[in-house]
């Protein structure tokens, strides 16, 4: 677990440690009015490890909240609930059917938030796309990585994919709505995504043309490319987990009506504009990341056996 290391640290308070210590978390709640629950163990972590800490974690916080008199608790969920999806646009009352250990206890922790809310605690609920912008990196680094070494990219089927993702402005800008509007107004589940996108293929291509070498995206044949990325998962050669791959050829996008009418929710920013913005990012930061690699969001993933990949684009 890092520790808090930006600029704002003299104007806050640290606490470094686990969200299931319910000791720390009681402390930590302790005059508290709003939680914004962030907090989770991605994809790449064990089955255990994703239980214990994003259903078991949720819990513990939701209870010292509840205990210690918080208002209003704002839960970070994700769009992962929805699963693979057989349709589109999805909205909020569509069916929940997580994909794996990280869909399955994203689902479980907004059950633990309902029933809160049934209690009478304000939670509001958040499902945002993958979002992406300043101290976001993670699998992106891959791809940003590749466009600023002048190779071209290959993506996995043909890239006529409408694939919504969402600046991670757009999201603190949903979180500020939630912890500042009326509570009759707030006390739901919304789905947060960018209001512009266009396809995966169009969308991606604007970081290679802001790289300025001239690269294209690759197209890939989808089945011969996903059953590859399972070998290279099983054989642990890959940082790709079978959400992104098994998604990434397909339609994925959110309805975000309800934000839009209820939160008067408006985002700034469109696919095009979140991925260079956060490329750009990446250039300026790029030699703070050299040789760090993790399995968060803020650090570069290892590409492993993809490394190799790159010297054929």
């Amino acid at each position: 677990m890092a520790d808090f290391d930006y600029p704002e640290l003299g104007q806050v308070e640290f606490l470094k440690g686990d969200i299931r210590d319910k000791a720390l978390v009681d402390r930590a709640m302790q005059g508290m009015d709003w939680v914004v629950h962030t907090a989770a163990a991605l994809p790449l972590y064990p089955r255990s490890e994703i239980y214990g800490i994003d259903v078991d974690g949720t819990r513990c916080l939701l209870q010292a909240a509840q205990s210690s008199g918080v208002k209003r608790f704002v839960h970070i969920s994700s769009t992962a609930v929805y699963g693979i999806p057989d349709h589109h646009p999805l909205r909020e009352d569509d069916r929940l059917e997580g994909v794996g250990p990280y869909g399955e206890a994203k689902i479980l922790a907004e059950e633990a938030c309902l029933e809160l809310r049934r209690q009478g605690l304000c939670v509001p609920i958040l499902r945002p796309k993958t979002f992406i912008g300043p101290e976001r990196l993670g699998v992106f680094a891959i791809f940003y990585e590749w466009a600023s070494e002048g190779r071209h990219f290959p993506m996995i089927g043909n890239g006529r994919n409408r694939y919504q993702l969402l600046d991670v402005e757009d999201l603190c800008e949903a979180v500020y709505l939630c912890l500042t509007l009326p509570e009759t107004k707030v006390n739901d589940t919304f789905n947060i995504g960018a209001g512009e996108f266009a396809t995966m293929r169009e969308d991606y291509q604007a970081v290679l043309d802001d790289a300025g070498f001239g690269r294209r995206i690759i197209p890939f044949p989808a089945a011969p490319a996903i059953w590859a990325l399972r070998l290279l998962e099983l054989l642990r050669l890959s940082p790709l987990y079978k959400w992104v791959y098994e998604t990434a050829s397909k339609d994925s996008f959110v309805s975000i009506d309800k934000a839009r009418q209820q939160l008067g929710f408006d985002p700034r920013h469109s696919n095009r504009e979140a991925l260079v913005r956060n490329y750009r990012w990446y250039l300026e930061q790029r030699g703070f990341f050299d040789g760090q690699t993790g399995i968060s969001h803020r650090a570069p993933w290892k590409q492993r056996a993809l490394k190799w990949l790159k010297f054929f684009f």
